[in-house]
């Protein structure tokens, strides 16, 4: 495949792991803004390090947006997703639905909406 392919070059972010975990995460729950340490304990199995780089490398993408707050000790960066995120979501819920169909029979995910869910 051409490294200038326009699924190439996105695969190169969307790809990797955890990815569509943390934009999931982030489109949860009815706070738009999710601090670093919501994250980590909704994604149990992932290091901090690992969140560090994707968090930094959706932010470049600009898939998602950073807030520091400095008003308080200790300083809280918070995340949300961009409009661009939210877009995506969209295609997430549309892989939601294929694997349904195709993968995997679970009958709480085919009545829920990922917002939602406490899985």
């Amino acid at each position: 495949m051409n490294k200038n392919c326009t699924l190439y070059k996105t695969t190169e972010f969307i790809g990797k792991k955890w990815t569509l975990l943390i934009l999931l995460e982030l489109y949860k729950g009815k706070d738009k803004w999710k601090r670093y340490s919501q994250l980590k304990k909704s994604l149990q199995k992932i290091t901090p390090k690992m969140l560090s780089l994707r968090l930094k490398e959706l932010e470049k993408e600009k898939i998602l947006i950073k807030r520091i707050s400095t008003n308080k000790f200790p300083i809280k960066c918070e995340y949300a997703l961009t409009k661009t995120g939210e877009e995506f979501i969209k295609i997430i819920k549309d892989i939601k639905k294929w694997a349904l169909k195709y993968k995997v029979k679970n009958t709480f995910c085919e009545k829920s909406d990922c917002k939602y869910c406490e899985l």
